[in-house]
């Protein structure tokens, strides 16, 4: 008896140890916490073409290969990573302009769009704007860009370091610019660019701003 209990001793301590061990090799295997900022889209869309409104009114066509749409980003956005086309439409459901780029964020908390990568604009009124980065304030009504902009009308064409327009894209305003103007635009004093009765145009010129002269015949796409 003496000896069987021995043994029975021996085989519980043994069995503790190999329990021990056991539990000091385990590890739990669990995932990073997941913050707002790291969550997935609520929705993803692809192929999109669809129209957007506001207060019962449609103000603008979508054409997206991708849209994602997130509420737990600070602040919440719309995202469009593989390009992305707007008509933009007046009160009358006309088209008013076109507006395309490479990459698109809409902060619809902020209403306000931010566009990167080859930022073209093309308006009813035949202007064509160009630019690598634009913003679009629903809010305040304007559209603005810190980026150098290119503007063509059939009248003039514009160059500049920054860029600020109505939405319309009717008035805008272009600093330490350069470029070409027909006579008509010029009054006696060449620091004032005379405006016209549906574009007004406000140029402020740089130090190496070039003297604007007469537009010739032949333009650059």
């Amino acid at each position: 008896m003496p000896h069987t209990h021995r043994y029975f001793a021996f085989s519980l301590m043994l069995l503790l140890v190999c329990m021990c061990c056991a539990c000091s090799g385990e590890k739990e295997h669990t995932a990073p916490p997941i913050y707002p900022q790291d969550s997935v889209p609520m929705m993803t869309s692809y192929g999109v073409n669809t129209l957007i409104s506001d207060s019962g009114i449609i103000k603008y066509r979508i054409v997206t290969e991708k849209w994602e749409v997130n509420p737990n980003r600070n602040p919440s956005r719309w995202t469009f990573d593989q390009g992305l086309l707007l008509e933009q439409f007046d009160q009358t459901l006309h088209i008013q302009s076109y507006i395309q780029c490479d990459t698109a964020y809409y902060f619809d908390q902020n209403r306000l769009w931010e566009l990167h990568g080859r930022v073209r604009i093309l308006t009813k009124n035949g202007l064509r704007y160009s630019s690598e980065e634009l913003f679009w304030d629903e809010l305040r009504h304007e559209i603005y860009s810190n980026r150098f902009s290119r503007l063509v009308t059939p009248e003039r064409e514009l160059q500049g370091d920054r860029f600020r327009s109505n939405e319309t894209m009717t008035k805008y305003d272009v600093s330490n610019s350069k470029g070409s103007f027909a006579k008509d635009d010029l009054d006696s004093s060449p620091k004032k660019p005379k405006a016209s009765s549906d574009t007004t145009s406000t140029v402020r010129y740089g130090r190496n701003a070039a003297r604007p002269g007469r537009k010739r015949n032949t333009t650059t796409q």
